[in-house]
């Protein structure tokens, strides 16, 4: 009975260890260009990035250069638990959800900004697909962006600082 026991507790304690884990994001990360796809441009990618992650939301503070040039950092949080999440800002509203992968190896962002300029209402969508390499030490995202100009991707790759 105690040697049933025993192989009993082995057995779960390694079918603990065999869970998935999701990745952690967190961190300060900063932009590699040379490394990075960006298709037509480099319209999205922010210059620097600090993400806050525990096991429940994510948030994401991107720093990128405005059309004046000035720098400028958003931030939004995001449940990870597959819910939307709305926020409202200077730029419009925008409605986010995150999934993990099948694999739970990557983090899927979805995103729908509604926003107005010069009277008119306009709808952008985006889907990143974020993981890590070599080592945690690189941040890759996969972004897809859809508006009525049309769709474009790029790949993006951070560096952790």
């Amino acid at each position: 009975m105690f040697t049933l026991g025993v192989i009993c507790s082995f057995l779960l304690a390694s079918a603990g260890s065999l869970e998935a884990k999701n990745p952690d994001f967190s961190g300060k990360w900063k932009f590699n260009e040379t490394e990075s796809a960006m298709g037509e441009g480099r319209f999205f990618a922010a210059e620097e990035m600090t993400v806050t992650q525990d096991g429940k939301t994510i948030t994401i503070e991107r720093t990128r250069a405005g059309r004046d040039g000035q720098m400028r950092t958003t931030s939004e949080t995001i449940t990870l638990d597959g819910k939307e999440n709305v926020e409202e800002s200077e730029f419009g509203k925008s409605t986010y959800k995150a999934t993990w992968s099948a694999d739970q190896n990557s983090l899927v962002i979805e995103t729908e900004t509604e926003f107005q300029r010069q009277g008119d209402t306009f709808t952008m969508s985006r889907k990143e697909t974020w993981s890590l390499a070599e080592g945690e030490k690189v941040l890759k995202i996969e972004s897809v962006s859809s508006s009525q100009r049309g769709t474009r991707s790029a790949t993006l790759i951070y560096n952790r600082l």
